[in-house]
């Protein structure tokens, strides 16, 4: 199965940063995201998003479908650059013709064929049952992690005062997000225009049904935000063959988790207010001096195993005298992870909050927030529920509250309060069966992990700002420097997957980018094989083709115009209907450009200081990037069918060759 993952964030992400600190209401010059959560959960209702106190409704339109006509235009120029011929004949062979042609019942996700759609939405359905139903560990194979930047005051950074701050905030955007109070996610194009107290006014007066157009006309577009309920008290339940995202928002408690022990307690009151942060900050220094070794058989590893596996074990722990413990987990609002270790660099960061150790985390969990001993920060999410914009709002908010509007400082004293009594440690019931899939699932998430190698670079000779001066894309340079890097390193070019997201459009997840172009192909080739062949102007001139196809492809998938998804629907609705296969998805040529070594997603905000996922194929590398202001940061993973050192490497004198040929210097061979 091609796992359409897009690493720490489901979206691209590139300009998706959050607004507004305290209630989280007004702010200005970032896209803000929300909207009432009933509608997106009972598909009846077009998603709208929300301005303060529910001013100024704007629709989220409808994901449209790919113009027959063009998708040809779009499916050969991917094929190309996977290696071998038959990538090239599948391009341009007969059964190509039928997708051209494609229309009607044929071509779109029917009501019949798929209840929760209408013909006129971006269907979802098919989407959560991909997921869903996959039987990998959800560990490695689908979450993600990204990681906040430090406290700017460093005193903040301890532990129990940040744990404290970003949980208190975390809280904050729940309360304002259920208000209908969180103030809507616009991406704005143009802000100048768009992102003014004069159009917000102007649009309250518009009919909602029609509010899009106005916005489009300024370039400003909505993003749906029918995800952001599964933010909290969330769970991913293993069922067998597939399965379930259950949530329960009348749930007030906390979960916790230390040394792989379970802890929960209340941080909503009955009336759903806030509990005092102080209380908070008691409950959480109290669990902190709990000095009870680590438990011989500690329940978490359970969740990386098979879903099918940890289906049944599930049942018999449920059985075995623990529904009630297990419904707290499920039910909590989120979980915070305490670490008892402090981060060491980089890589140990991305290690400890992609997978960790195993012991601490609820890995089905919405998200999991993990704060080390050194107050060292990071979301490690579920992917089933949603993608990098609600999670990359969120964090946004977390961050921008817990600093500037802080709930407790180093200084504050915690409450004086029978934390003994408040907080409740779990404590489940192992039969021997029980304990014998805790140590064979910790058997086999230690052999996996062992096997993962993850590293990174920082290129500090520039980034945004210098590319945007050359008329280059940031991000189609980046994507340059894969292609390279990889063409230098095995000698060949592969298919390649870039997440877009599409949120612009209703229930919109994500559709597809392909890097990796005819363009990219013969520009790679001139820098790696043949430098000295071009001149400086000659591979800038290549450079630009580069950029402006990577621009066309990124705007066409996010406006929903890329075959990726089509195709995904179109062969969900022949399972669905009885109805054979196309040829295309029988031909061995189309599984191997669907066969992503190269699986890339960037993810941009201040507030991030790193984030990473593993490759979706044994032979891949996971690619988490992001071209800053002026530097570009690189986060890779492998495992050890391909070196991740060697690959940055090559990234690093791709990226030194663009940049000289961009100064008109010649490239170093």
């Amino acid at each position: 199965m091609v796992r359409p993952r897009a690493g720490p964030a489901g979206g691209r992400g590139r300009s998706w940063a959050g607004t507004a600190a305290g209630p989280f209401v007004g702010g200005a010059g970032r896209p803000e995201v929300a909207r009432r959560t009933d509608a997106g959960r009972t598909g009846g209702a077009d998603p709208v998003t929300r301005g303060p106190r529910g001013g100024g409704l704007v629709s989220v339109p409808s994901n449209p479908h790919p113009l027959p006509s063009r998708r040809p235009g779009r499916w050969w120029p991917a094929c190309c650059c996977a290696p071998g011929p038959g990538a090239l004949q599948l391009a341009r062979g007969p059964c190509v013709g039928p997708l051209a042609r494609a229309r009607g019942p044929a071509s779109t996700c029917s009501a019949a064929s798929c209840p929760p759609c209408t013909t006129r939405t971006a269907c979802p359905g098919p989407w959560f049952d991909m997921y869903l139903s996959a039987r990998d560990s959800i560990v490695l194979n689908f979450n993600p992690f990204v990681a906040f930047i430090p406290d700017p005051k460093s005193e903040y950074n301890d532990q129990l005062t940040r744990a404290t701050n970003m949980t208190v905030s975390a809280i904050r955007f729940l309360k304002t997000l259920r208000a209908g109070l969180l103030e809507p996610e616009v991406f704005h194009l143009n802000p100048a225009k768009s992102d003014t107290d004069t159009f917000k006014r102007l649009i309250r007066f518009v009919p909602s049904s029609l509010s899009w157009y106005g916005a489009y006309l300024v370039n400003a577009y909505p993003l749906d935000m029918s995800q952001y309920f599964r933010l909290f008290n969330s769970t991913r339940l293993p069922k067998p063959i597939r399965d379930e995202l259950f949530t329960n928002e009348k749930a007030r408690h906390l979960l916790v988790l230390r040394k792989g022990h379970f802890y929960v307690f209340d941080v909503l009151d009955q009336d759903g207010n806030i509990v005092g942060a102080s209380e908070i900050q008691a409950h959480l220094k109290y669990i902190l001096s709990d000095s009870s070794p680590a438990p011989e058989f500690p329940l978490a590893y359970l969740t990386t195993e098979n879903r099918d596996v940890w289906a049944e074990l599930r049942q018999k722990l449920a059985s075995g005298g623990n529904e009630e413990s297990l419904r707290k987990v499920d039910s909590a609002v989120f979980c915070l992870c305490l670490d008892d270790f402090p981060i060491k660099d980089l890589v140990h960061l991305s290690h400890n909050m992609l997978h960790g150790d195993g012991a601490n985390r609820w890995f089905d969990k919405s998200f999991n927030l993990i704060i080390a001993k050194d107050g060292t920060a990071a979301i490690h999410f579920e992917h089933a529920w949603g993608d990098g914009v609600a999670v990359l709002r969120f964090l946004n908010e977390v961050f921008k509250d817990s600093t500037q509007a802080p709930a407790v400082t180093p200084q504050s004293q915690p409450a004086r309060t029978d934390s003994s009594v408040a907080v409740q440690k779990l404590n489940f019931k192992l039969n021997d069966a029980l304990k014998t899939g805790i140590s064979t699932a910790k058997e086999k998430f230690d052999a996996t992990v062992k096997t993962l190698t993850v590293d990174l670079i920082q290129f500090q000779r520039g980034g945004k700002e210098f590319l945007k001066k050359q008329k280059l894309s940031p991000d189609s340079v980046a994507q340059l420097a894969f292609q390279m890097a990889f063409l230098r390193q095995y000698g060949q070019t592969v298919a390649t997957y870039e997440s877009c997201s599409t949120a612009a459009f209703k229930h919109g997840r994500t559709e597809t980018i392909r890097p990796a172009s005819i363009f990219t192909k013969r520009c790679s080739q001139a820098f790696v094989r043949e430098p000295s062949k071009h001149s400086a102007g000659e591979l800038q001139q290549m450079m630009t083709e580069c950029s402006t196809y990577h621009s066309q492809l990124t705007k066409e998938a996010a406006m929903g115009q890329g075959f990726d998804r089509h195709l995904f629907a179109l062969r969900y609705l022949a399972a669905a209907k009885g109805i054979a296969l196309p040829e295309l998805y029988l031909d061995p040529a189309y599984g191997q450009i669907n066969h992503n070594i190269l699986s890339t997603s960037t993810l941009n905000s201040p507030v991030v200081n790193i984030g990473g996922f593993a490759p979706v194929v044994p032979d891949g590398f996971g690619i988490g990037y992001a071209v800053h202001d002026n530097w570009i940061g690189c986060n890779v993973s492998s495992y050890p069918g391909r070196n991740a050192r060697e690959f940055l490497q090559c990234v690093e004198k791709a990226l030194e060759d663009i940049f000289d040929a961009i100064e008109g210097k010649c490239i170093k061979t």
